[in-house]
């Protein structure tokens, strides 16, 4: 699943992010959504989070549980 759907993350959700400066290489960073930071229920370039650690990027994909 992608993350282009607020409603499809939830807090404490395992995704993979692309962060800002990684965007050119598309390098994924996996963790545990701690905020979600897009206000607007969809975005094509993905739903904007903060991961635990501080880490902020767009999701890429959502992992199961």
């Amino acid at each position: 699943m992608d993350g282009r759907k607020r409603v499809d993350i939830k807090i404490g959700s395992n995704v993979k992010v692309v962060q800002k400066h990684h965007q050119r290489t598309g390098e994924l960073t996996d963790g545990i959504v701690q905020k979600i930071l897009t206000k607007s229920p969809n975005h094509p370039h993905g739903i904007k989070v903060m991961l635990e650690g501080g880490i902020v990027g767009r999701v890429k994909e959502i992992l199961a549980d």
